[in-house]
């Protein structure tokens, strides 16, 4: 429970005649017994003012990405009960949401000590802020069974009774009944006080479950024939994972909800996924998911059936993976906090904060979703969101680059590593060494997205291999970059996978790489023409942190629009391909990027039910989805 502490920042947000982004009006109160003074307020915020802003009874010290500090008038006194207020005008951008106001807050008292300062979501200044629409309609459904995402063909009739649990028929083999017990643990781990739908031993009024595996099905391909006895066919152990996830999904769902679903009487179903890759993404930087919080989401994936676990383990803000080569990447490449190298940032305050994952961690999590068939690919993103890589090892700057010659989208000055610092090669090569004795995907993402595009143009080295190779500009250094990368990764046998901005400045070699198209679906069709294997992972459709509704009370990014759950679900993302470049379209991802979710209430509700949206856009064919029926079966979907 949050305790309450002696000083509370209120903010709103208002309109400006003539300012296209409005202004901020801050109210610090002082709920202390003493009276305070020479002190200096700082925030943290996604709605970042302009280098020079206007500001109202306040002076503004300084700003580092989403980290700002204003100071109240000389000789200004806090009185116990009373308040301070200022305003700050010179915005980027205007707020439009809850959650675009002050995250999180702390003051620096005139003894250098630091307090904290509670502070909650922005108000909408001079009118009222009504709450988003339900996101969800009631939905329907025309044929009683809860599986999600839905099968590429079933032909099922109704049955009036529920089996108390499915249970492997006499004589199974080992490696079926270790599959049964594994979806048992899945289901349990997921629901908690579930009645479980299988059973390693006979039960009475159960059902016995008979296992075939015909490789003709495609290793994820499966097939269910209801009757007296349940026959389970399977081209390999993910099918029969996939058989066994729905058959606990109807099961569930019976029971759960027993005026909407039944368990099948008699009828089959002959199943297999739409796309070879099915991905959600997690950004573990802006905030630290502890390991419970990442294995019970991978176990949330292969309830859905989706196959891929996309790892983003390093940004500006912080470097989650444990490097032994370079210990320094996990205490100072970690830490935020008013004393420490990295000031606070996106709901960080007066006290420190880290957080990473031991090799140890990363062993046991990717033997997790390897047991569950989901493939772990991880991120380290790089040139560019490298804030805290150059904290840790400041020898991989230019020394002679002067400071803050560019900055970022987010506001982080010089975040990226030089392709003209021969050490960065080093360490890189350092650091995927050690990576893939951790994760056996061949594919090792390195990020390459949102390097500003004057990057590099103040650094002596930088300039001089421009010179020297014949390289013209920011994203001709960046291919430059990224071709040494693509040759590092290659002789450590791993392919290599980043965002589509890989392939500004000349590119990659297109041949076993793969990209994901994230700023709008367009680009992913160019990238296809190119020659790039290609995931759809749109911010339009399948970014999970934007808002559902552009209702002010609804949390959530806007940057890529409005984007509610229907959308997410309808969305088709080969509808943009023409069919000669359809094969190149490899699959669809949800992105979960972690600036707005300061706490797990936030997190579910705005990654469910549109993770489980890209779910069935990922598994089943375009004429086999159906709104209404996803709108009935999603709220019976686990969340984290």
């Amino acid at each position: 429970m949050a305790k309450a502490h002696n000083f509370r920042l209120e903010n709103s947000w208002h309109p400006i005649e003539g300012e296209d982004c409005g202004g901020f009006v801050f109210t610090l109160f002082n709920l202390s017994d003493a009276p305070v003074s020479g002190f200096k307020l700082a925030y943290t915020s996604l709605t970042r003012v302009m280098d020079d802003p206007a500001c109202g009874n306040a002076t503004f010290l300084m700003r580092n990405a989403n980290f700002h500090q204003f100071a109240p008038p000389e000789g200004f006194v806090l009185a116990p009960g009373g308040s301070w207020r200022f305003t700050v005008s010179g915005l980027w951008r205007p707020a439009k949401h809850r959650t675009d106001g002050a995250k999180s807050a702390y003051l620096t008292l005139g003894d250098g000590a630091h307090v904290p300062v509670d502070v909650d979501d922005l108000l909408l200044g001079g009118r009222p802020a009504e709450p988003a629409p339900d996101l969800l309609p009631k939905g329907e459904v025309t044929e009683p069974f809860y599986l999600l995402p839905w099968p590429k063909a079933a032909s099922l009739t109704a049955g009036h009774a529920v089996p108390v649990a499915l249970y492997p028929a006499e004589g199974t083999g080992v490696e079926d009944l270790k599959a049964v017990s594994a979806v048992i643990a899945l289901y349990r781990r997921l629901f908690s006080v579930g009645h479980v739908p299988l059973s390693l031993a006979p039960v009475h009024e159960g059902r016995a479950l008979q296992f075939q595996q015909a490789e003709d099905l495609g290793a994820e391909g499966y097939t269910l024939d209801f009757g007296d006895v349940v026959m389970l066919g399977y081209g390999g152990p993910a099918g029969r994972q996939y058989g066994l996830t729905a058959l606990a999904q109807m099961l569930h769902g019976a029971r759960t909800e027993k005026a909407m679903f039944r368990f099948p009487s008699a009828g089959e179903i002959a199943d297999a996924p739409r796309y070879v890759w099915r991905g959600c993404h997690l950004d573990v930087s802006r905030q630290f998911y502890p390991v419970a919080d990442v294995n019970r989401l991978i176990d949330i994936l292969a309830w859905y059936r989706m196959n891929v676990f996309h790892w983003h383990l390093s940004d500006d803000e912080a470097w989650r993976l444990e490097i032994k080569a370079y210990p320094t990447l996990t205490t100072l490449g970690v830490l935020r906090g008013p004393e420490e190298p990295m000031l606070p940032q996106l709901g960080n305050g007066a006290e420190p904060v880290g957080g990473f994952y031991s090799q140890d961690d990363v062993k046991a999590i990717v033997a997790h979703a390897l047991a569950l068939h989901v493939e772990v690919v991880p991120e380290i993103d790089i040139p560019g969101h490298s804030t805290a890589t150059l904290v840790a090892l400041p020898e991989l700057a230019d020394g002679q680059e002067a400071p803050d010659s560019y900055r970022s989208v987010q506001g982080f000055p010089n975040n990226a590593l030089n392709p003209a610092v021969e050490e960065t090669y080093v360490f890189l090569g350092k650091v995927f060494d050690e990576m893939v004795t951790l994760f056996p995907s061949k594919l090792l993402h390195i990020g390459g997205d949102e390097v500003a595009s004057n990057t590099w143009m103040a650094s002596p080295l930088a300039r001089k291999l421009m010179a020297d190779e014949g390289i013209e500009g920011t994203f001709g250094l960046q291919s430059y970059f990224m071709k040494r990368i693509q040759q590092m990764l290659g002789t450590r046998g791993r392919r290599l996978a980043g965002w589509d901005e890989v392939s500004h400045g000349g590119g990659v070699d297109p041949e076993g790489t793969l990209l994901m198209a994230w700023q709008k679906p367009e680009v992913g069709v160019e990238l296809a023409r190119q020659g790039y294997d290609v995931v759809m992972t749109p911010g339009q459709a399948y970014y999970l942190d934007m808002v559902q509704d552009e209702a002010f009370q609804e949390p959530g990014a806007s940057w890529a629009g409005t984007v509610p759950p229907q959308h997410t679900y309808t969305y088709e993302a080969v509808g943009d391909f023409p069919e000669a470049l359809q094969a190149r379209m490899r699959g669809v991802q949800a992105c979960i990027w972690s600036e707005h979710f300061l706490n797990r209430d936030y997190f579910n509700h705005l990654v469910f039910p549109r993770l489980a949206a890209v779910a069935e856009a990922a598994w089943t064919p375009r004429e086999r989805k159906d709104w209404q029926r996803f709108a009935a079966l999603a709220p019976l979907s686990p969340k984290l």
